[in-house]
């Protein structure tokens, strides 16, 4: 049963180490386009929002920003705050994702195969 329980425990820290907490009081525009459906432009009216009217009281209170609708409020409240530290990796950010896809490496020890459509003639 101790195994179980520690078995639980330790799953539940590891998940928990791999959830994003962002602040959308204090987040910067880099910290909020981290999220699914947020853009550089929905960040930047979330920042015009809450210099405008104050920090948000509530998650729910995100849905009073243009641009935000439902759809992403049901995509991103679990990763949201409005206290507390934003909590992201860095890695996981929209910049650092397109830039991994940008770089192709080519497998070690693999040699350059010739183009089989360019057939030089003589």
């Amino acid at each position: 049963m101790k195994k179980l329980l520690l078995a639980f425990a330790m799953w539940f820290a590891i998940s928990g180490v791999a959830l994003a907490v962002v602040n959308i009081n204090t987040a910067t525009k880099e910290e909020l386009t981290s999220l699914k459906g947020v853009g550089e432009k929905r960040a930047q009216e979330i920042i015009n929002y809450r210099t405008k009217n104050g920090p948000f009281k509530t998650v729910d209170d995100l849905d009073k920003v243009p641009g935000i609708g439902p759809g992403i409020m049901k995509q991103i409240r679990s990763e949201l705050t409005t206290s507390g530290k934003t909590n992201i990796e860095k890695a996981a950010t929209k910049d650092a994702k397109a830039a991994d896809a940008k770089k192709v490496e080519p497998a070690k020890g693999a040699a350059a195969k010739p183009d089989d459509k360019k057939v030089e003639k003589k």
